[in-house]
C-alpha cells in the first residue's frame, strides 16, 4: 500500500510489472530486448556520471552517446568496477543521498570492510518485480492455502524484506523465523513450521540441512512430520545433487531459488521448471575470462562459462556498471519450452573457490555435484583434501540420521569413489560422522570455508578463521 502514499511510484511499478508480464508471455523478440538494454545501459551511464562521485571520476573518459551497440568492442572503453572499488569508494559510489533510500543494508564484512548497500524504491521495485513474476510460476503449482516460512541467515539481511514483499505481492502468508537468533532458536522455528503448518520455506541449503538435523534429534522425521511442498534455497552454493537430497529429506521440491548478492542484487531467479534465469530487463550481463577480462564465446550449445559481469539497467541508489562479481557462472541461451524466455544461469561459486585436484581445475559447484550425485538421506556433509605420496586425496564425511542410513548410502558411496577416480584422477574415501556448526557458515563467509578443509594449505586462511569464529558463536 506504499503507493497510496507515494503516488509518483505507481507509474514505474505498473510499467515494470507490465514489461515483465509481456516478456514472460514471449512478446519480446531479440531486437526489442537489445533496444531496451542499450537505451537503459546508456541511461545508467548518464545517471551515475551525474550523481556518483566515484563514477564521475571512474567514467570520465566515457561518452554514453557514442555507445551504439552492446558488443565487446563497444563496451571495451568502459572500465570494470571491482569489489576493491566498492570497498575503497564506500559512500562515494552511491548515486543518491542515503536519506533517499528506504532501507540500508551492507555486506557482511566477515573478511574485509563492509560496503554500503542502500535500497531506494526504484531498486526494490525493479528487483522484486522480477522475483514476483518468476516465482508466480513456481507457487501457482501448489494452489491456495500456502504459508511461506522465511528463515534468513541473520535479521540484518535483505533476505527477509525481499521475500516478505514478494510473497505479499503473490498473496502468500509469511512467517518470518530466525533460527540462529537467541530470541527464537531452532526448536521454536520447528514448532512454528509444524503447527501452522509451513508449506514453503525460503532458506539457505545449510539452514535446510540444520533444520532437518534438529528435527531428527527431536525424534521427528522431516518428511513425515512436516508439510513442506517447496524449499526455495538461496545464499549458498546449491548443486543439483544437494537439491535432490534436500528434496528427499523434506519430501518437497527443492529449488535453487535465487542467485543474488547484497551489492549486486538479483542476478538470477528460479521458475517452475527448476532452472535459474537471468533478469535481462533490469540487468545486462557479460561473461568474461577471469584472467584476461575478455568476453567468453559460446560453445556449440550456446553456453558461456566464465566470470559474470553485471550492469544495472535501473537507476536507483547504487547502480553498478560493468561490475565484476568474482563469481563463475554458466549462462545458456534461451530454449523453446522454458518457463522464462531468458538465458538460464548456473552459479558455480567464486573464482577464488576453484580447486586444483591432481592437475584438474574444478569449481565448487561441480565438485559438490560429483561427490554427492549418488548419495541421499544425509543431514550434512564436509570435504577434506590432503596430499599423500605426491597425490591429492579427498575424504567426504556425511552426517546420517542413524545407523540405518549407513547401509543406504553404501552403494552410492562406491559409485562416488569410482566417478571421482574417473573424472578427477583422485582417490575418494567416504565416511560418516558428526559435523559441527562450521558447515552453517556458507552464507556468511563462503562455501569453501564452510565445506572444505584443505590440509594442503598448511593452516587456516582468513576466511576459514572467520567461519570458525561464527561457528563458535552458534550454540543454539
Amino acid at each position: 500500500m506504499f503507493t497510496i502514499y507515494r503516488p509518483e511510484l505507481v507509474g514505474p511499478a505498473v510499467e515494470l510489472r507490465d514489461q515483465h508480464r509481456s516478456f514472460l508471455a514471449g512478446q519480446w523478440d531479440r531486437t526489442r530486448l537489445a533496444a531496451h538494454q542499450l537505451t537503459l545501459l546508456r541511461r545508467t551511464l548518464d545517471y551515475v556520471k551525474a550523481n556518483s562521485s566515484f563514477y564521475r571520476a571512474h567514467l570520465a573518459a566515457v561518452d554514453p552517446s557514442t555507445i551504439t551497440a552492446l558488443d565487446e568492442r563497444a563496451l571495451a572503453g568502459i572500465p570494470f568496477t571491482t569489489k576493491d572499488d566498492l570497498r575503497a569508494a564506500q559512500h562515494g559510489l552511491l548515486s543518491r543521498p542515503l536519506a533517499d533510500a528506504w532501507i540500508f543494508y551492507e555486506t557482511t564484512g566477515t573478511t574485509g570492510c563492509s560496503t554500503p548497500c542502500p535500497r531506494d524504491d526504484i531498486d526494490s521495485l525493479a528487483n522484486n518485480t522480477v522475483l514476483t513474476q518468476y516465482y508466480e510460476t513456481v507457487f501457482r503449482q501448489y494452489g491456495n492455502g500456502q504459508v511461506i516460512g522465511v528463515a534468513g541467515p541473520t535479521e540484518l539481511h535483505a533476505f527477509s524484506d525481499t521475500f516478505g514483499d514478494v510473497c505479499r505481492n503473490l498473496g502468500l502468508a509469511v512467517a518470518k523465523m530466525w533460527p540462529h537468533s537467541p530470541m527464537v532458536g531452532f526448536d521454536r522455528a520447528l514448532e512454528v513450521m509444524r503447527s501452522f503448518p509451513v508449506t514453503g520455506l525460503f532458506c539457505t541449503p545449510g539452514m535446510a540441512l540444520t533444520l532437518a538435523k534438529r528435527a531428527v534429534a527431536a525424534g521427528l522425521d522431516p518428511h513425515r512430520d512436516f508439510r513442506l511442498d517447496v524449499l526455495m534455497t538461496t545464499g549458498e552454493l546449491a548443486s543439483p545433487s544437494l537439491l535432490a537430497n534436500l528434496g528427499e529429506l523434506w519430501g518437497a521440491h527443492a529449488y535453487n531459488a535465487l542467485y543474488a548478492s547484497q551489492e549486486a542484487s538479483v542476478m538470477g531467479a528460479a521458475a517452475a521448471d527448476g532452472l535459474l534465469y537471468t533478469a535481462p530487463l533490469i540487468a545486462y550481463n557479460e561473461v568474461v575470462d577471469p584472467r584476461t577480462g575478455r568476453w567468453v564465446q559460446p560453445d556449440a550449445d550456446g553456453t558461456r562459462a566464465g566470470e559474470l559481469v553485471v550492469t544495472h539497467l535501473y537507476q536507483g541508489a547504487k547502480p553498478l556498471v560493468r561490475y565484476r562479481t568474482g563469481d563463475l557462472v554458466r549462462i545458456t541461451d534461451p530454449r523453446p519450452g522454458q518457463s522464462v524466455p531468458a538465458p538460464s544461469i548456473a552459479a558455480l561459486g567464486r573464482v577464488r573457490d576453484r580447486l586444483v585436484l591432481n592437475e584438474h581445475l574444478i569449481t565448487g559447484y561441480d565438485l559438490e555435484h560429483l561427490l554427492l550425485r549418488h548419495l541421499r538421506g544425509y543431514l550434512d556433509y564436509q570435504v577434506a583434501i590432503d596430499r599423500v605420496d605426491g597425490a591429492d586425496r579427498l575424504s567426504l564425511t556425511l552426517q546420517l540420521p542413524g545407523r540405518a542410513g549407513a547401509a543406504a548410502v553404501a552403494q552410492g558411496a562406491a559409485r562416488a569413489v569410482e566417478q571421482c577416480r574417473d573424472e578427477l584422477g583422485t582417490e575418494l574415501e567416504v565416511g560418516t560422522g558428526t559435523l559441527g556448526s562450521i558447515t552453517t557458515t556458507g552464507a556468511m563467509v563462503s562455501w569453501k570455508a564452510a565445506r572444505v578443509i584443505d590440509l594442503r594449505a598448511g593452516g587456516q586462511d582468513a576466511e576459514a578463521s572467520a567461519a570458525a569464529r561464527i561457528a563458535a558463536g552458534r550454540t543454539r
